[in-house]
């Protein structure tokens, strides 16, 4: 891990939604048995029927990113729309969800039912998922606790979910305040080791409050069957190019707190109330607020978090290239008040729903190639094996 730069993944969760009507329908096991032959493991169910993920293989640069979100949005888009569907990547479904969801039949969410019961009624969340390579169990748990106190900030930068129950909910990250009802979830606590993480974990599905591993839903989590820390905090973003950047961003931030872990920083232990008062604050706001820095316990512009965040990743980021184009993302969201503001702005100019489910679906689209419409799918591409690596000639991506 000293001598090269480790690897990032992305797990990212979709809505299905009728191209007509724009409702959310219950339809992933119609849409998985199509995408299976292409995709294999990297498309899979979700918590409800509602939903789909897509899933890279691990990448080391930006451009690979790219490469593998495209081609699994590309897959799962022509397979939804064979069943006259469409893809939208929001954190919350605009239309038609009703209490209860319809769940995934793997046993493992009909047990979590059992424990959870009515919290899964409304449970229909997208969320982005980054998993970054990590020497250790022990280096991921110290790595958390460097995290920390920049997973607001990454709340703030990535709220894509401003609407619930088919109106605004006055929060720009809704998600974020609809899964801290479970009772593992959000911020981790501060850890001193692996150990205290392993019992801690114990002792919460000692007390039923968890289903093993799977239901530690912790922000900042060490992965149960890969070597990575895994960052949870963010709601899924609906461009590619976003969902790309926010994953090399995040890899910055672990690869700096694992060389402060390395020196024997053990991070700073922040104030879990703090920590929450955070959250809460850039769920409310996303970017355009202010920001409670956990740190110091002060109300500061949230822009002034990101910069400093920025600042955080930025040798990591210069090393590797990847400034600017980390740089022109995020002043573009700025600009329009991130995810959030854009589904507000397209409900604006639209005047309802079915427009902005429209201009989400439409974005949502894997940014189709020169002489393609944004409805169209290049059959090729999406019926190519996701795990045949190829160059794609629009991403730059090596052989």
């Amino acid at each position: 891990m000293a001598n090269h730069l480790p690897t990032v993944g992305v797990e990212e969760e979709y809505f299905l939604v009728d191209a007509s009507h724009r409702a959310v329908v219950a339809a992933a096991s119609r849409v998985l048995p199509r995408v299976k032959p292409v995709a294999g493991d990297l498309v899979t169910g979700e918590a409800s029927q509602y939903q789909v993920e897509g899933k890279t293989p691990p990448c080391g640069t930006l451009s690979e990113l790219r490469h593998g979100l495209r081609r699994v949005r590309r897959v799962v888009a022509a397979a939804a729309a064979d069943e006259g569907l469409r893809l939208v990547a929001s954190a919350t479904p605009l239309l038609g969800m009703r209490a209860p969801v319809p769940l995934n039949p793997d046993p493992h969410y009909r047990a979590q039912v059992e424990t959870f019961r009515s919290l899964y009624d409304t449970f229909a969340f997208c969320a982005l998922h980054v998993h970054v390579q990590v020497p250790d169990r022990e280096h991921a748990v110290r790595v958390g606790n460097h995290l920390r106190p920049w997973l607001p900030t990454l709340v703030a930068m990535a709220a894509n979910s401003p609407f619930w129950e088919e109106r605004d909910s006055g929060y720009c990250s809704w998600r974020t305040l609809g899964t801290a009802r479970w009772p593992v979830a959000g911020p981790p606590p501060y850890f001193s080791s692996a150990a205290h993480y392993d019992a801690l974990a114990a002792s919460l599905q000692a007390a039923g409050a968890t289903h093993g591993e799977r239901s530690l839903y912790w922000d900042v989590r060490p992965c149960a069957h890969l070597p990575t820390v895994e960052i949870r905090a963010m709601d899924v973003t609906t461009s590619v190019e976003e969902a790309a950047v926010f994953a090399v961003l995040v890899r910055a931030l672990v690869v700096q707190a694992l060389e402060r872990v390395r020196r024997g920083d053990p991070g700073p232990a922040v104030d879990g109330s703090l920590l929450r008062a955070a959250y809460w604050r850039c769920a409310r706001d996303g970017l355009s607020g202010h920001s409670l820095d956990p740190r110091t316990g002060r109300l500061v512009p949230t822009l002034h978090r990101l910069r400093q965040l920025l600042a955080y990743a930025r040798p990591t980021l210069a090393e590797q290239g990847e400034l600017p184009q980390v740089t022109a993302v995020l002043r573009q969201l700025v600009a329009h008040g991130g995810d959030a503001g854009r589904q507000r702005a397209a409900h604006a100019r639209t005047g309802s729903l079915l427009g902005v489910v429209d201009d989400l679906a439409d974005r949502t689209a894997a940014g189709p190639a020169p002489g393609e419409g944004p409805h169209r799918v290049d059959r090729r591409r999406a019926t190519r094996p996701l795990g045949e690596r190829r160059p794609d000639p629009g991403l730059g991506v090596p052989e």
